[in-house]
């Protein structure tokens, strides 16, 4: 009898673990620890300076791999903000572009330190004035750490269409190949049936003197009102074989491969299901999207050659996730979807970011977070995986919480970079109703 009710005892307790870790819709639900401890330094880097000015959003930001303490950011419209120790102090200044800037930045380092700033084009000066607006994707180059930046050069001239959404990938091994991959649309904002939307993509050899001609890579072509049913949000990885990149479309997250250095891709294939599209609404906020996020391990850790996707849904009106799912065989198959963060209360959780960091293969995502559900407070929050995406700890990462309400514009994405255990996130904050951008000095060495 006693062994018999030992058995139903054990046996109830794996049956609770096993349910508990069972999938609904699924989606695995992660059982991580979230740290209410760690409290890192804030530093603004900076703030619009009157409420009549778009202020600073859309943030990008890199990490100089032969000298961390270098490190340069960038934000809507043209700002660019450069640190030099460590992201403790900042200098913004404006880019200047023959093309002109319309926002998107898109910053990245090579091995050398050589720093790229992409960017949307207004070359008229006048934006949707204009019938050249969004012409071509920009790409700016600084040997400087950041003090300076070339002319650029244009990528995928074709108006009166427009080049919107791109984001950009350096080889991990050859400094000299760069690679881009965007939205065009035939007419933005037309409800034309005839007027339709897809992805293209372009690769330069020569550290972004020239690029090829734009090669079109989606065959799933969408529509021009900027919605689910537009193909959006491109990011790209390479395991430096094979090229990968993945976009939102249709309510899914596609996925397609190069394996001949982008001149050709396998056709597009659905990778994971995203209920109620990638546009969706979060409360104060103008727009919200939930794009997805692609990186790879380039550590010399047993998950080396790991692919992640990392994006979010929205379930429902009061619950918006932040996901997870990752591939062992260069994207033949992936996992379940996973959530990085554990969620006893429906709340939503939105602008999501992710960066594997090369030297150990740790995975930190960004995201805002509800204070409270239904709550008009928001504040940063950092999810972090040493183990493959197995686990997360989470941890607030903004000092204090903050009401989005007032910002002209609070943008579509934040952005995270990693290096060796140095972690630089930067977010969108609002202040007294002016907009700013922010960072947070993290160690990997101080997240207990």
């Amino acid at each position: 009898m006693v062994l018999k009710l030992l058995f139903k005892i054990c046996l109830f307790i794996v049956t609770t673990l096993l349910l508990s870790c069972a999938t609904k819709k699924g989606t695995i639900i992660s059982k991580n620890t979230i740290n209410t401890n760690y409290h890192p330094i804030n530093v603004k880097i900076y703030e619009q300076i009157s409420k009549k000015t778009l202020g600073p959003c859309e943030p990008s930001i890199a990490i100089n791999p032969s000298n961390p303490k270098n490190i340069v950011a960038g934000s809507v419209l043209d700002y660019v903000h450069v640190s030099n120790d460590g992201g403790k102090t900042w200098n913004t200044k404006k880019l200047k572009s023959d093309y002109g800037i319309w926002g998107d930045p898109t910053v990245l380092s090579d091995s050398k330190g050589n720093f790229y700033y992409f960017h949307l084009s207004d070359p008229e000066g006048t934006n949707w004035k204009s019938n050249k607006i969004l012409d071509r994707i920009v790409a700016q180059k600084s040997t400087d750490g950041g003090k300076t930046w070339n002319k650029g050069t244009g990528i995928g001239l074709n108006a009166p269409k427009q080049q919107d959404k791109q984001w950009a990938l350096i080889h991990p091994t050859r400094d000299n190949q760069l690679y881009t991959a965007w939205t065009e649309f035939d007419n933005y904002g037309s409800k034309n049936e005839s007027d339709q939307s897809r992805i293209l993509f372009s690769k330069s050899t020569d550290s972004s003197q020239t690029w090829s001609t734009p090669l079109q890579i989606s065959t799933h072509l969408g529509n021009c009102l900027d919605n689910d049913l537009t193909p959006e949000g491109t990011t790209l990885a390479s395991d430096g074989n094979n090229l990968f990149v993945s976009w939102a479309f249709d309510s899914k997250i596609w996925f397609s491969k190069s394996s001949d250095n982008g001149s050709s891709w396998t056709k597009e294939v659905a990778i994971a299901n995203q209920p109620n599209g990638w546009k969706y609404e979060i409360k104060n906020i103008t727009r919200c999207n939930g794009f997805p996020v692609m990186a790879i391990d380039h550590s010399k850790s047993k998950h080396k050659g790991t692919l992640y996707l990392n994006w979010s849904s929205q379930i429902n009106d009061s619950e918006t996730n932040v996901f997870i799912a990752k591939s062992t065989d260069s994207g033949k198959t992936w996992t379940e979807s996973k959530t990085v963060y554990t969620n006893n209360k429906s709340a939503h959780h939105f602008f999501n970011w992710m960066s594997v960091d090369p030297k150990t293969g740790f995975i930190y995502i960004i995201y805002y977070k509800e204070v409270e559900p239904n709550s008009s407070l928001i504040e940063v929050h950092l999810s972090v995986s040493k183990n493959g995406a197995n686990s997360f700890n989470d941890y607030i990462i903004s000092e204090t919480p903050f009401n989005p309400k007032g910002a002209n514009f609070f943008g579509d994405y934040n952005n995270i970079a990693a290096y060796n255990g140095t972690i630089r996130p930067v977010w969108t904050q609002v202040e007294n109703g002016l907009v700013s951008v922010w960072t947070a000095l993290i160690e990997d060495e101080d997240l207990k």
